[in-house]
């Protein structure tokens, strides 16, 4: 009968023959980001107005993206100003390539700067191969800020590229994240088990061998190589290494993680560990501290930070730091400091290869 509800062969099946089922329709996104450095940036503004530097180009959400940088304006009407804006490399009109964009001026401290962090909602660069903002700060405005230093400023682009929306079936058990770092946090804190003593700068440091050995190869050799006979009874001493820094590096072989490190102390803190992880051939410790102290570069430590480089093969590092110091204010600057009479004294052979680089023949 009309309007009559459905019998129960319709729908469902009184057999007792239940199921569990469970779907989703998944509006998919992808996100991701891009930092850009302007490096030198008063020979910038030679550009001319309307004209554009681009930044080089980088894949998201299956589409190549890169950035126009304006440093004086992209119209006569704000020519006082910089423009910033997302390309589409390629664009292919009506396909799809929605994103949601926000636009961040970075303080030292590579956080965002509330008051020029811009955002927009889903732009459709299938309709137009950019998006940005023309007047996203003023020139004078930046000059006169402490987000310039050293010439340099920098900015983000975080990006989210919307996907085609699908209906998915989703299955009814939710398999939480893996806690594994936290048992080994407990296991390195609860010392059960440990058979093992370091002594470093007055403090004891107990630890399992089986641990330290797995995640690193010089651990092992001196564990149970050899002389593992010397290190069976006794606490084996580290010297030239503090105990926060020892302990950090524990903390980091337990738990693949590093601890917080007190505000001020993060760029002394990093380069300690460095030293320490090339010392027991902790690669990806190694390559965090590189990345890390690639924030700290500025005229009082370059010199320091490439010579911490230069001696402990970190290559990206050393390429951070001769980018730094290609601008001939920032070199002038480094000059000065006694880091880089140390420079001078400690590495003469990367000192070589700078006055190569960047000093007129």
């Amino acid at each position: 009968m009309p309007g009559s509800s459905p019998s129960p062969a319709a729908g469902y099946s009184g057999s007792g023959d239940g199921s569990h089922s469970a779907s989703a329709i998944v509006a998919g996104a992808v996100t991701g980001s891009h930092v850009l450095k302007i490096v030198s940036y008063s020979r910038t503004k030679e550009v001319p107005n309307g004209q554009h530097i681009d930044s080089r180009h980088f894949y998201l959400g299956g589409h190549t993206w890169y950035v126009e940088y304006h440093p004086n304006g992209s119209a006569a009407d704000n020519v006082d100003f910089i423009s910033l804006f997302l390309a589409i490399h390629g664009a292919v009109p009506g396909k799809a390539a929605k994103a949601q964009v926000t636009i961040s001026l970075l303080d030292q401290g590579g956080k965002p700067v509330p008051c020029y962090s811009k955002v927009a909602g889903f732009v459709d660069f299938a309709v137009k191969g950019s998006w940005g903002f023309p007047k996203f700060i003023e020139r004078k405005a930046l000059e006169k800020s402490e987000h310039l230093k050293d010439d340099s400023f920098t900015v983000r682009f975080d990006v989210t590229v919307m996907r085609d929306i699908q209906t998915v079936g989703t299955p009814s058990v939710v398999v939480p994240p893996s806690d594994m770092h936290r048992h080994y946090r407990d296991l390195l804190l609860s010392k059960e088990g440990a058979d093992v003593k370091f002594r470093v700068g007055g403090k004891t440091f107990s630890a399992h061998r089986l641990v330290l050995s797995t995640r690193s190869p010089v651990f092992k050799a001196e564990l149970f190589g050899p002389m593992k006979e010397s290190t069976s009874t006794k606490a084996i001493r580290i010297e030239d290494m503090e105990p926060e820094v020892f302990d950090t590096l524990l903390t980091f072989i337990y738990t693949d993680t590093l601890p917080e490190t007190k505000e001020g102390e993060e760029c002394a803190m990093a380069q300690h560990l460095l030293v320490a992880a090339d010392r027991y051939n902790l690669e990806r410790l190694k390559l965090i501290c590189e990345d890390k102290l690639c924030k700290y570069i500025d005229t009082d430590s370059a010199a320091t930070i490439l010579a911490l480089a230069e001696k402990h093969n970190c290559h990206g590092l050393k390429d951070a730091c001769f980018a730094f110091l290609s601008s001939a204010k920032n070199l002038d600057a480094v000059m000065e400091t006694d880091g880089f009479d140390y420079l001078t004294v400690s590495c003469p052979s990367v000192l070589k290869q700078l006055l190569s680089k960047f000093v007129p023949r």
